[in-house]
């Protein structure tokens, strides 16, 4: 990535589910980008990918995850053709994609949303959303005393909604930021991220919002949780700050509803917190996990390979930590992967064939072992 790009990015869509990196810019209007024909988007070195599509065209796509029977894909997405100013809500067909037009808004289209998932039986959905504080888009500021931050909006909260748009049930009302849910594969448990602890912890609740229990304690971000394939493990990003300066810088940013991103690793425990343990220790920013189908294995974002991080690209790692090895290797962007529920297919996010745009877009391929 260029360098204004690559803080673009972490801006746009570090934060949850990563709100990750979340802050958006408005997405460049551009004329739609013709399909491109299967794996020519695929770069050589890219093995474990085959039949890759591109399945948006235009503007900032992100964070796309499928539903329990592999069909759709529901995303979050800022395109101003769209006629919405900051991130909502989204599905499509994973067999067409948007096919270059505005997908089925599934969010109410006020305020800033992230972080949507299915929830069991493909008809109702997840997400967070601002609009009861505020029905416009909250600034998201970039600096604070020269550091490099993305906001943590304390109106964030996590609805579920129908297919056809309406909200059907609210799941969290603390005071506070409440996001980035994703779901159990068993379909009985939500994570989430809540700042109503006094910091960014991992916290879990049935999948009818009961039981609201805390599960992480250390401090720093934790926050961007998947479940692995059996339902028993979390799999997660985190800062945690050591010295006594960095913790008072989180701590001092925090109470202004902002987190510096920059320094993240991956981190796995048991559902309940228990067994916490560290996976990588590569520096620099490294996030957006998901657990590998055998559920040994993980694929995540990264930009230790690239000084400056100025470059994310997605690599596969042991639960364990050994065995790290690069998965994609666009020059930009690749970010956000998702296996389907059936192990099949891998979703994710790249700058790749956007004409020289800023655009990023949701890309599917069949996932070769």
């Amino acid at each position: 990535m260029k360098n204004g790009l690559t803080l673009l990015l972490i801006a746009l869509f570090f934060a949850a589910c990563q709100e990750a990196p979340k802050e958006k810019t408005a997405a460049k209007e551009t004329e739609k980008i013709a399909p491109v024909n299967t794996d020519t988007l695929r770069y050589e070195q890219e093995i474990h990918l085959k039949n890759l599509r591109q399945m948006t065209f235009g503007g900032d796509n992100a964070e796309a995850y499928f539903s329990f029977d592999n069909t759709q894909l529901v995303f979050q997405a800022s395109n101003k053709s769209w006629g919405v100013d900051c991130d909502q809500i989204y599905v499509m067909p994973v067999n067409k994609g948007t096919e270059g037009n505005k997908p089925p808004l599934l969010s109410t289209g006020k305020g800033r949303t992230t972080c949507s998932y299915f929830m069991p039986g493909d008809t109702t959905i997840l997400y967070a959303s601002t609009h009861l504080g505020d029905e416009a888009c909250p600034e998201a500021p970039r600096s604070v005393n020269g550091k490099y931050v993305w906001g943590i909006f304390p109106d964030f909260d996590i609805f579920v909604a129908d297919l056809e748009g309406n909200i059907v049930k609210q799941l969290t009302d603390a005071p506070g930021y409440d996001a980035e849910a994703t779901v159990s594969p068993d379909g009985k448990k939500i994570v989430y991220t809540s700042t109503r602890s006094g910091d960014l912890e991992l916290w879990t609740m049935d999948i009818d919002g009961s039981n609201q229990t805390q599960v992480t304690s250390g401090l720093g971000y934790d926050g961007g949780a998947f479940f692995s394939p059996d339902s028993k493990k979390l799999l997660f990003r985190a800062s945690r700050p050591q010295s006594d300066e960095a913790q008072k810088s989180y701590k001092d940013l925090l109470k202004q509803n902002v987190v510096q991103p920059t320094d993240m690793e991956l981190y796995v425990c048991n559902v309940d917190g228990s067994d916490l343990q560290q996976i990588t220790k590569l520096g620099g920013a490294n996030w957006a996990p998901f657990f590998h189908p055998s559920g040994e294995k993980i694929l995540f974002a990264s930009n230790h390979h690239i000084e400056g991080g100025r470059q994310f690209n997605l690599f596969m790692i042991n639960v364990d930590g050994t065995g790290l090895k690069q998965v994609t290797f666009d020059k930009g962007f690749d970010a956000f992967p998702m296996f389907s529920p059936d192990g099949k297919m891998l979703a994710f996010s790249s700058n790749r064939n956007n004409g020289g745009t800023r655009d990023t877009n949701v890309f599917v391929a069949e996932w070769v072992e």
